[in-house]
Formats: structure tokens, C-alpha cells, sequence
């Protein structure tokens, strides 16, 4: 009598590692004997195949659309695309308001970062001490993070408006002239600094939080047997147990302050003139305004690169920072 096979699929056991399917064979005495073996791993991998679906479609073919569009003269309107090769490249290093938007593209990047760490550590350390009501406190600095750029925007304006703005009500108030905030590019570049930086410390005081509320007790008290209190404590023990929440928030605002374009278009709309431009809202108005997609694009691939060298350096930056010195 010849054997008689047959596949059936069987379910893993918990704890048993990745689904099998097995043979059942039937040998000339009766008895069954079952063989199994794993599925391959292709199988296992259909199931990336949506995310990986996304990723091309969302991802991957803009990024290589957007770099073919940056070597071509098209207006964003019409389906003539003249091919041009590097020169949209060479018109943005030659272009004298894009190298103003670069400045102040860093400024809203860096300026934001640097605030944003300073209150929100300052405001995490208060708000970790078991004081009362630092639970509504840490929900009203959170608040903020929670609105849309444009609705914050609207609401400085109306507070550095000139003529009907809340500061320079104030300002009369004290006998003082009013100031017209806007028409200073100083002014503005600062204005928009201060708006992210009050719209998104609360993130970084909640990262900090996180740290704090993680630290190792057992370290910490320790420091305080050896006498270590107050600057020296916060400098030698604190600080370094922090280093993996400074990492996070320094990178998150980093990235958020260089790609600022919601704020400023509300705020200031780039101007006077094009000094107050980021990067991002000088993209949209050569896009729209001046109808340069072509130009617009190899202004966009660029942003790209800055943002990703810009955090690799940081990161590489603050791995090797000395946290124990």
C-alpha cells in the first residue's frame, strides 16, 4: 500500500515564532506522521505591501517628480515643460532676496530651537516640583500647540496690528507713540520667532516632562546623599539623564522652525518687501505670484537637503556632546 499525503495548515502555539503549514503522511501501519515547515519569508513580506504602496505614492514619486520638474522652465499652468538642466540651480545661488530668505529660514530654525528649550525645560522643572494646580498649568502652555498656525497668526496680528493692535493700545495707554511693527523687518523676523516659540514650548516642556518623570530616582538620590543640590545637581545629574529628551526636542523644533510657512504667510505675508521670507513661503510665491514652478521646485529639493543635512549634523552633534563633562 503506497503512503498517502495530504497539506493542512496548522496554527502556531503561543509564543512559538511565525505561522507553519505542515504534511500529514500515512505510513503502511496506519499511524500519521506530521512534517512542518515555516512559510517563506516573501509571504510574510505581502503584508508591507500597502505601507510600501503609500510610501511610493506619496512619498518616493513626488520627491523624483519634483526633482524633474526643478530641471524644467514650466509656469505650474501650462503642459509645456522645456527642459533646462541645472539652471534653475544656478538663477537660486545668483538670486540676491533668496539669499535673505536662507538668513531668515535659519533664524526662524535656530532662534525658535533655542527658546523653545530654555522655557520648556524651565517650565518643566517648575511644573514637575508637586505644586498646586501644575496640572491645568501644564494643560495652558500645552494649549497652544493644539490651535492652527493661521488661527495663531490671526491672533498676533490683531496684537501687533498698528492701528487698532493691542500692544500699541497699550503703549498710548503709557503716553508712548505707536510703533509699526510690520514695517520693520527686524521687527517681524522677530515677531514670527516669538509666536512658534510661544505656539510650540509646550511640546518640548511635555518631552522634558516625559524625561524627568523617567529619570532614574535611584541616581538622583544619590547625588543628594553626596551633597549634590540645586545648579550643581541640575548641571552633573539632571541635564545628562535628560540628553535623550533634549535630543528629541531639539530636533522636532528644528525641523518645524526651518519648513515655517503658515505663520509667516499670516503674519507678516513675507514682506516688507521679501525680508521676512522662509524658505517655504518664498517657494509659494514663486509658484503662484511669479508663475516659476520650475524655479519653485529646485527651491523646494533644496529645502530637502538643508533640513536633512541640518538634522544629521545636529544629531551626529549632540551624540557626541560630553553630557558628563
Amino acid at each position: 500500500m503506497t503512503d498517502r499525503e495530504e497539506t493542512i495548515s496548522v496554527a502556531p502555539s503561543e509564543g512559538k515564532g511565525p505561522l507553519t503549514a505542515g504534511t500529514a503522511t500515512q505510513d503502511e501501519s496506519g499511524m500519521t506522521v506530521h512534517k512542518y515547515h515555516k512559510f517563506r519569508g516573501a509571504s510574510i513580506n505581502l503584508f508591507y505591501l500597502p505601507v510600501v504602496v503609500l510610501l511610493v505614492v506619496f512619498i518616493i514619486y513626488p520627491l523624483i517628480s519634483g526633482v524633474w520638474l526643478s530641471m524644467t522652465n514650466w509656469d505650474g499652468y501650462n503642459e509645456t515643460k522645456g527642459f533646462v538642466g541645472l539652471a534653475n540651480y544656478k538663477t537660486m545661488f545668483t538670486d540676491a532676496n533668496f539669499k535673505q530668505v536662507i538668513v531668515n529660514t535659519f533664524i526662524y530654525g535656530f532662534g525658535s530651537t533655542l527658546i523653545q528649550q530654555i522655557l520648556g525645560l524651565a517650565l518643566a522643572l517648575l511644573l514637575n516640583a508637586k505644586i498646586k494646580g501644575r496640572t491645568l498649568m501644564r494643560a495652558i502652555i500645552y494649549l497652544p500647540a493644539l490651535v492652527s498656525s493661521v488661527v495663531m497668526g490671526i491672533m498676533y496680528y490683531f496684537v501687533f496690528q498698528y492701528q487698532q493692535g493691542a500692544l500699541n493700545a497699550i503703549l498710548e495707554l503709557f503716553g508712548m507713540q505707536k510703533v509699526a511693527w510690520f514695517n520693520n523687518a527686524a521687527f517681524s523676523v522677530a515677531i514670527v520667532v516669538l509666536v512658534n516659540s510661544i505656539q510650540y514650548v509646550g511640546i518640548s516642556m511635555i518631552i522634558y516632562l516625559a524625561g524627568l518623570q523617567t529619570m532614574d530616582q535611584q541616581v538622583v538620590e544619590a547625588a543628594e546623599v553626596d551633597g549634590a543640590y540645586g545648579w550643581k545637581k541640575f548641571w552633573n545629574i539632571t541635564l545628562p539623564l535628560l540628553s535623550p529628551a533634549f535630543t528629541t526636542s531639539v530636533v522636532l523644533n528644528l525641523i518645524g522652525g526651518l519648513k515655517l510657512y503658515d505663520l509667516v504667510k499670516v503674519l507678516t505675508g513675507g514682506g516688507p518687501g521679501y525680508a521676512t521670507n522662509s524658505i517655504s513661503t518664498y517657494i509659494g510665491t514663486m509658484y503662484f505670484d511669479n508663475q516659476t514652478a520650475g524655479y519653485a521646485s529646485a527651491i523646494g529639493v533644496f529645502l530637502f537637503v538643508l533640513i536633512a543635512v541640518v538634522t544629521w549634523l545636529v544629531n551626529k552633534g549632540l551624540a557626541k556632546l560630553d553630557w558628563e563633562g
